[in-house]
């Protein structure tokens, strides 16, 4: 299954403005939604034609509301991500999967500390937003070389995200 993740701009609850509207309701009403990294959903289609068409479907609330959308296809990797514009050209045929890697984005996740017991589990945003979920931090833009990745070295973090580019995204 392919997942596709939407990382909202840090001005807005992109749940609350995905959910609110009727379109972009309904474009999702089909799927599960998940809650992976901290003002994201996250969602499984069957294909990466599929995830495609559901950023195309919708795209004027990514224009608005979304700072990344990205799209995770095991078929090219199990634990990499690809950009919107990738996935587009790998389901356009523009190219293979093995020619993906090259050019990366590194997010550091940092993970939120444990609340302590004396706070209440609901927050604002209501019941499911009480588990904390790491949070997407400075990307670092790298070249892969020779199969390898540098380390992410911009803050100190316990685990990272790599997304890959087109080359035009990694030196716009």
């Amino acid at each position: 299954m392919t997942r596709v993740c939407l990382v909202g701009d840090p001005e807005v609850n992109l749940q609350y403005e995905l959910l609110s509207r009727e379109t972009s309701r309904e474009a999702l009403a089909t799927y599960d939604l998940e809650r992976p990294f901290e003002n994201a959903l996250a969602v499984r289609t069957v294909s990466v034609g599929a995830a495609v068409s559901l950023l195309n479907d919708l795209d004027w609330y990514l224009t608005r509301f979304v700072d990344e959308a990205i799209v995770q296809e095991p078929s090219v990797s199990e634990t990499e991500w690809l950009s919107r514009s990738l996935a587009t050209e790998l389901r356009n045929g523009a190219l293979e999967a093995g020619d993906t890697g090259k050019f990366c984005k590194i997010y550091g996740l940092e993970r939120p500390e444990e609340p302590d017991g004396d706070q209440d589990d609901e927050t604002a945003d209501g019941p499911e937003s009480a588990p904390a979920r790491p949070r997407l931090v400075e990307p670092l833009y790298v070249r892969r070389t020779d199969g390898e990745l540098p380390e992410y070295d911009l803050r100190d973090v316990t685990d990272t995200l790599v997304v890959r580019l087109t080359e035009a995204e990694h030196s716009p």
